[in-house]
């Protein structure tokens, strides 16, 4: 679950060469961007709202990130930090996960329908997987306005899936199923819809997964590889798509997401190392990817464009 494009080989009479993937660089963005884990969602006013894991003045790993924080911005450029969506010490609930009071809490994942913002969010610490995804409302999205609606889903040592990195998709069905009226799990069917495989399946992760709704297909996104190193990060963006929410998800090749298909979106370029985190969303001029990455200052904000055009979601 968030419930955490490589060099094209051509063979042209006899001769093989290999063409560059040209990855745009990210979109203009000032203010507030030191992120990580970003999701941007707008409000009825037309007010964009961006909430990520607390981690202002981290280079690197993200060890004290409590308290989720909000940035808002009247044009998708300039963001202005406003605070966190629980104060120092306020989220209890999730001590059981983090194993300390005030402890990390990761990847929010943000939707706004109707006047409410729906945020889910992970408690969880670094390399482990007792973990646990919560929910919560607010009817302004700013600091002090948030209600803990509690508990998801929660995993533990003995899972082999890790409950990080929530993604709300609202329609028919979920992954899993979640209540409309709780927002909360109504069955216990979970859904197996990416893994690695061969000699990745045990330390190349696949996390931060995404899914929208695009015409007749829906697209998978998820981070690959090693987040949260700095310049040493490998994160990267890829994609798969389906007809179905619940897959069999395939790559731009055929590949299936389960036997580690998956086509990169966005990788380490230029002065942009492992883009990740991601999270996707129709904003009313375009498809959006927001993302973080890193440069020799530590983690930034990435926006960029996607273009749906050719079937498969291609950045500019």
């Amino acid at each position: 679950m968030k419930f955490s494009l490589p060099a094209i080989s051509i063979a042209i009479v006899g001769l093989l060469s290999h063409a560059v993937v040209a990855y745009p660089n990210p979109g203009a963005v000032s203010g507030s961007i030191d992120v990580h884990d970003p999701t941007i969602c707008r409000d009825s006013s037309g007010k964009w709202f961006l909430f990520a894991t607390a981690s202002e003045g981290l280079t690197s790993l993200i060890l004290d990130s409590p308290g989720i924080s909000i940035r808002t911005s009247t044009d998708r450029i300039n963001w202005s930090y406003v605070g966190t969506v629980w104060s120092s010490g306020q989220a209890t609930w999730t001590d059981t996960y983090t194993g300390t009071s005030n402890g990390n809490l990761w990847a929010p994942d943000c939707t706004y329908k109707s006047g409410t913002f729906y945020l889910y969010y992970s408690a969880s610490s670094f390399g482990v997987n007792k973990s646990a995804i919560f929910f919560a409302k607010s009817t302004t999205g700013l600091p002090g306005s948030w209600s803990n609606l509690g508990l998801v889903t929660s995993t533990t040592t003995s899972n082999n899936y890790n409950a990080i990195d929530p993604n709300l998709i609202i329609g028919r069905l979920e992954v899993g199923r979640l209540g409309s009226s709780t927002g909360k799990p109504s069955g216990s069917t979970v859904y197996s819809i990416a893994q690695r495989t061969g000699e990745k399946a045990a330390s190349g992760a696949v996390e931060a997964p995404i899914i929208v709704k695009n015409g007749s297909y829906y697209y998978l996104f998820t981070s690959w590889d090693i987040c949260c190193q700095g310049t040493s990060s490998t994160y990267n963006i890829r994609v798969g798509r389906a007809t179905s929410i619940t897959g069999p998800y395939v790559d731009k090749s055929g590949v299936a997401l389960t036997s580690g298909g998956g086509t990169l979106v966005l990788a380490t370029h230029d002065a942009v190392y492992g883009p990740g985190g991601q999270h996707v969303y129709q904003d009313t001029d375009a498809w959006v990817i927001d993302y973080h990455y890193y440069t020799s200052s530590g983690p930034k904000l990435g926006i960029n464009l996607l273009d749906f055009s050719s079937g498969w979601p291609v950045a500019y």
